[in-house]
């Protein structure tokens, strides 16, 4: 692993992303920041120890899972050491001098806008436009001075960038977080985890989704959440992400992982981390 001063981390998107908010967040200001173009990109520099972690998005309480997210966990061999959930402010952004009624163009994350449509709707005239960052958009308008255009991000970006805060808070729901993870290459999971997650397969018989979750219920072990994702090469077959209370240090969570391997046809631990259960 190369020699750094600070820990460097990982994040999609550019600087003033809601994904650098979180690293420093998480980990504090005095860390090095490498932003990366794709969620793919992110996976890979801590791969290759190009980045020591990373963090990525994986739900958002409004508009759902990031599919990719999950599909690059289980292609990648990275471990989930730790998890931040962070409330999401979107600010409509422009140039300074600016007014409001000028904008005709709305650029953002789909993410962004999905969170925010209810009051884009409200622009009238405005075309919105799919962009593939919040902070990027904003980055976008400065630098080619589109002057009649706005971009939906944080606070952070339009500081970052010299821009100015058109209208403030305009996500549609105010109770709007994200739920990031943090990534490493390590297989040692923190002294302190108490939440795990996994992904598995199944054969396409019936009762097998029922079976396989109660190698949990019999231990009376809490699930936080399921998603299932495609398996792909084989219609209507799917994988099963699950996040559960404990770790397989435990010895119920190292039973029922072992019940679950006897009936999944594929099983992998994407890490033990603790929970992050603070005040939302």
């Amino acid at each position: 692993m190369p020699k750094r001063n600070s820990p460097c981390v990982a994040f999609q998107g550019e600087r003033g992303a809601y994904s650098e908010i979180a690293a420093c967040r998480f980990f504090g200001n005095s860390i090095e920041l490498l932003p990366c173009e794709s969620f793919d990109l992110v996976f890979k520099s801590v791969e290759s120890q190009k980045a020591d972690s990373g963090i990525v998005p994986i739900e958002n309480s409004q508009a759902g899972c990031i599919h990719q997210n999950y599909d690059l966990l289980l292609k990648h061999r990275l471990r989930i050491v730790g998890e931040l959930n962070l409330r999401v402010e979107h600010n409509l952004i422009g140039h300074p001098g600016v007014a409001l009624n000028s904008i005709r163009m709305v650029f953002s994350h789909p993410q962004a806008l999905m969170q925010c449509q209810g009051n884009t709707a409200k622009l009238k005239g405005v075309k919105i436009v799919a962009a593939y960052d919040t902070a990027g958009s904003v980055k976008k308008i400065k630098e080619e001075r589109l002057l009649n255009a706005a971009a939906i991000a944080s606070e952070l970006a339009a500081r970052t960038y010299g821009m100015k805060i058109l209208k403030k808070g305009i996500q549609d729901n105010p109770e709007n977080f994200t739920r990031f993870l943090v990534l490493r290459k390590t297989q040692t999971p923190p002294a302190d985890a108490n939440k795990t997650s996994l992904v598995f397969s199944l054969k396409n018989v019936p009762g097998a989704l029922f079976r396989s979750l109660s190698a949990f219920a019999l231990r009376d072990i809490d699930l936080y959440k399921i998603e299932s994702r495609p398996l792909h090469g084989k219609p209507w077959e799917y994988f099963f992400y699950i996040d559960f209370a404990g770790n397989p240090k435990e010895p119920n969570c190292r039973s029922a992982l072992a019940h679950l391997g006897e009936i999944a046809t594929f099983l992998k631990v994407l890490g033990s981390y603790p929970r992050d259960a603070r005040k939302l």
